[in-house]
């Protein structure tokens, strides 16, 4: 019998919000991809909407399916956005933040930093690199193809769902994460 718990990694943006569902092997610490799913959202062409109106609708459409997609899981593992150089960037990330502090689960904070580095070993790591790194460590997960003069190749997309997963493996390293870790492996031994 195996030892599993459900986790996502979310990597939130106001218009392309990555998510990753892992299943965690308690016994082995192995992570599997269970899903792969992106929230798309665009602004609204109608001129008579008011912008206020149209973020709230956005984040909405985010908010709703992604509480459903969290049924099961344990922790959000999530990077919490900052440093934004516009007021349409900032925004944003005040949308998120509100988004992550809604979640039905407990949210572990993970920095750019150590998700790059648990991923790719380098704090600088690349678009392209993340993107690599993920489908190589879980070939058999869902990513996003399209095809090109007869091959397969993966879509831009597929940035915003990689990063959710370098996320929840970055998450498995943090400090509190490893608390929650030791007590659910205690409460199995003595269940």
């Amino acid at each position: 019998m195996t030892n599993k718990i459900r986790i996502a990694g979310l990597d939130g943006s106001k218009s392309n919000f990555g998510v990753s569902l892992l299943d965690l092997d308690l016994d082995t610490m192995e992570l599997e991809v269970v899903d792969l799913l992106l929230f798309k959202t665009e602004k609204s062409k109608q001129k008579q909407v008011r912008a206020s109106s149209d973020n709230l609708r956005r984040a909405q459409e985010i908010a709703a399916p992604l509480h459903e997609v969290l049924d099961g899981c344990i922790s959000a593992f999530v990077e919490v956005p900052s440093g934004g150089q516009s007021y349409d960037a900032v925004l944003g990330f005040g949308i998120v933040i509100g988004i992550y502090a809604s979640l039905p689960v407990p949210v572990v904070e993970v920095s750019p930093s150590e998700t790059k580095l648990a991923a790719v070993g380098t704090k600088t790591a690349s678009k392209e690199e993340m993107i690599e790194w993920a489908m190589e460590k879980f070939p058999a997960a869902p990513w996003r193809m399209r095809k090109l003069k007869g091959e397969m190749i993966p879509t831009k997309d597929n940035e915003h769902i990689a990063d959710g997963v370098a996320i929840a493996h970055a998450g498995l390293k943090v400090p509190s994460f490893q608390q929650t870790l030791a007590i659910l492996k205690a409460s199995n031994r003595t269940a």
